[in-house]
């Protein structure tokens, strides 16, 4: 018997049932759960799960091959050897598991036709080993998989005594991580998972525990004028050993270098050897210089944490940009951002600006930027074109399915097409991927609350709640933070607090409308005070772009005062005034 990870999407569920059967009837244990994609909350059962079987069973069907999370359990299977693809329906595996043999269900799972069901078992057994075709259950030490090599990169600690050179290290923490998530025979723990620890005193072997990896990598960079120090530090987790060691003294114009060498002697401390496409890989850093390399780091900093509805934050990150492409013309990922920034102005702020160019320019350069292919996405949903906008951006999706960026911009457009279940899925993954993202955990809050999934309403806020205090508490004048944090204090019960926050944001920034838009949600579902909630919406809806006026359409959040007087007279206004016609909505 083999334990078995039955990875599918939720529109396959009948299909997903009866393969299970199918395969449970061969005597192989099958973890599989038709609510896998019902929240944060799960995530650590589907890790272990996925984690600890033999074979990763993938169902590619339309709907699954369009889903990030079917996309991104294929990969762990594909990366550790554990892959077993079945294709249902007329349909061809995404790129990146084309290579593989697949087995052909045909058009539907027909217990009548068992040859396929037979095909299917053949290929998990040739999976895993001897021990997928016992009758009986194994010892647990004979179903165990060899360990593979995993590490967790921890951020590394900016010594430049300079707080405002942070995203300088950090963006060499996540450069690092990224080179190394390249090489097939590691596992790296992500991002998000890895930044939980910044700042924090810890033991090495503490955190190789807790997240199961076999190494832990650290280090610190100090940046001065010219000169750039890096040093690093594998740590065996187990035993806590240093298994490799290095300080990197160097002229600032060396970090590219520095960057490839951590990875490739990490690689050959654990006697791995790299792949031709890998190691290419790992050199490409889409720019030979530094200047616009930092001014890059720079500008996304400002992107990631900055104070959404304020234009200040959009209008430094394209000036930032800006600067970046005029010392590298070429660099296509300057150039993405800064589209990504100006359709923020062009849509959520009403102003003249071209992000189309911005993301053509970067395609140029790049036909695989999946950030790039978001905005063209935005601007052919803006304009009614829905089919367009969804292959654009199941290519993004299909490109990184690991960006932050794709991830936030599928859930916009799923929720602003009404599907609220598709869009939760993505604002889970979005908010997995930054730990500093409390804008999609307050999207899960409402669309939790949509669904009827008050477990889930009050998961997502908790965790809403406490970044945004982190966030207000390194920016006291977020007022962003502090709307989605009312939202959260409100949808938990604590309409007090929620009202105290409500109060400080109005005072800190009474023009940031997408902040009003928050307080209007807080105030009219989850503390039915509708009198506030028209007040705050009030000068939202003199002002608001037309884009965000579509938001409030189809925000369920909204549904309790769409019916007020008061409220259809303050939007029929905002409609007359942008000219929206039926049609438009």
């Amino acid at each position: 018997m083999a334990r078995i990870f039955l990875s599918y999407a939720r529109d396959d569920v009948d299909a997903a049932r009866q393969l299970a059967e199918g395969i449970g009837g061969a005597g192989h244990d099958v973890w599989w759960d038709r609510h896998l994609h019902g929240g944060s909350r799960f995530a650590s059962e589907i890790d272990r799960e996925l984690k600890s079987s033999d074979a990763v069973v993938v169902l590619w069907t339309p709907s699954s091959i369009e889903s990030a999370w079917v996309q991104d359990e294929a990969a762990e299977g594909r990366d550790t050897g554990r892959l077993v693809p079945v294709t249902l329906g007329a349909v061809k595996p995404p790129l990146g598991f084309r290579q593989f043999h697949t087995v052909d269900l045909g058009s539907s799972i027909d217990k009548q036709r068992p040859d396929a069901i037979d095909d299917l078992l053949a290929a998990i057994a040739q999976t895993c080993g001897p021990a997928s075709a016992r009758s009986k259950p194994a010892a647990p030490e004979e179903l165990k998989p060899a360990p593979k090599t995993s590490i967790c990169v921890l951020p590394f600690e900016n010594m430049s005594g300079d707080a405002e050179q942070e995203y300088f290290s950090d963006g060499i923490t996540e450069d690092i991580i990224t080179d190394l998530s390249r090489i097939s025979a590691f596992s790296v723990v992500a991002r998000n998972t890895a930044f939980r620890f910044k700042g924090k005193d810890i033991d090495l072997k503490d955190v190789a525990h807790e997240l199961g990896v076999t190494h832990v990598l650290e280090g610190s960079v100090r940046k001065a004028g010219t000169r750039v120090r890096i040093t690093a530090q594998l740590i065996d987790g187990t035993a806590g050993d240093h298994v490799w060691a290095e300080r990197y003294d160097r002229d600032l114009t060396d970090i590219f270098a520095i960057q490839d060498e951590i990875s490739k002697a990490i690689a050959d401390a654990m006697k791995l050897k790299l792949l031709p496409r890998e190691r290419k890989a790992i050199e490409q850093r889409g720019t030979n210089s530094v200047d616009a390399y930092n001014l890059y780091l720079m500008a996304r900093q400002h992107w990631i944490s900055g104070n959404l509805g304020d234009k200040r934050r959009e209008e430094a990150v394209v000036r930032i940009c800006r600067q970046a492409v005029a010392v590298d013309p070429d660099y296509s990922r300057a150039w993405a951002l800064m589209a990504l920034a100006q359709s923020e102005l062009r849509f959520l702020h009403g102003q003249s600006v071209d992000a189309f160019e911005s993301a053509e320019r970067a395609l140029s350069l790049d036909p695989d930027l999946a950030e790039a292919h978001c905005v063209k996405a935005r601007f052919l949903e803006e304009e009614g074109h829905q089919e367009d906008a969804k292959r654009q951006i199941e290519t993004a999706l299909r490109l990184d399915p690991e960006s932050w960026e794709v991830n936030k911009e599928a859930a916009r457009l799923m929720f602003r097409q009404g599907r609220v279940e598709d869009a939760l899925v993505h604002f889970e993954k979005a908010s997995s991927l930054m730990d500093s993202d409390y804008h999609d955990s307050g999207m899960m809050v409402t669309c939790y609350k949509a669904l009827g999934d008050e477990a889930g309403v009050r998961s997502a806020a908790q965790l809403t709640l406490t970044r945004a205090e982190k966030a207000i508490a390194q920016d006291p004048g977020n007022t962003f933070a502090l709307g989605y944090g009312a939202v959260a204090l409100a949808s938990v019960g604590d309409v007090d607090r929620a009202k105290e926050w409500a109060k400080r944001a109005i005072l800190i920034d009474p023009d940031n409308l997408v902040m009003r838009y928050n307080l209007a949600c807080a105030f009219t579902t989850y503390a039915t005070d509708f009198d506030s909630a028209l007040e705050f919406l009030a000068p939202y809806f003199e002002r608001a772009s037309l884009s965000e006026l579509k938001h409030c359409q189809v925000d369920p959040d909204i549904d309790p005062i769409r019916d007020n007087p008061t409220f259809k007279e303050m939007q029929a206004a905002a409609k007359q005034r942008l000219g929206m016609s039926a049609a438009a909505e």
